[in-house]
């Protein structure tokens, strides 16, 4: 089992968005998905709840997380999305960085284009490591 963490600054938002698409669009028994923070916030933003569930995806108890080192453990990928200087690093990982903007406060249609982009991110990324969903 592969298992990828998804993480930002609050994880509130596009942390909490890619692993969402990530553990609906991957074959569950190949990989699945979580999602952490280094400094997280109260809860995922509004507008992200509403731009999830314009996607078919329901977030409502979805809670922001500490990424720690016992959540790390058994992982294999440590995914970053746009947190620059702030980005959590843990060894051991394979690691890539999705620079994509913060969701936080913006527009709806702005919201609505960095999910898409999370979503065709994530599944580009089951596509090449062969995890996607069959079907």
């Amino acid at each position: 089992m592969n298992k990828v963490i998804f993480a930002c600054v609050r994880n509130a938002g596009r942390s909490q968005m890619a692993a969402a698409f990530f553990n609906v669009l991957a074959d569950p028994e190949k990989a699945r998905a979580i999602s952490a923070g280094t400094q997280p916030g109260e809860s995922v933003h509004p507008e992200v709840l509403e731009a999830m569930r314009d996607a078919g995806l329901d977030l409502k108890d979805a809670r922001p997380q500490q990424l720690t080192e016992e959540l790390a453990r058994d992982a294999h990928w440590l995914i970053t999305l746009g947190c620059g200087e702030a980005c959590p690093h843990v060894a051991g990982l394979q690691r890539e960085d999705w620079p994509l903007d913060d969701p936080k406060g913006k527009s709806e249609v702005l919201v609505h284009r960095i999910r898409d982009e999370v979503a065709a991110r994530v599944a580009g990324l089951l596509e090449r490591e062969g995890w996607m969903r069959a079907g």
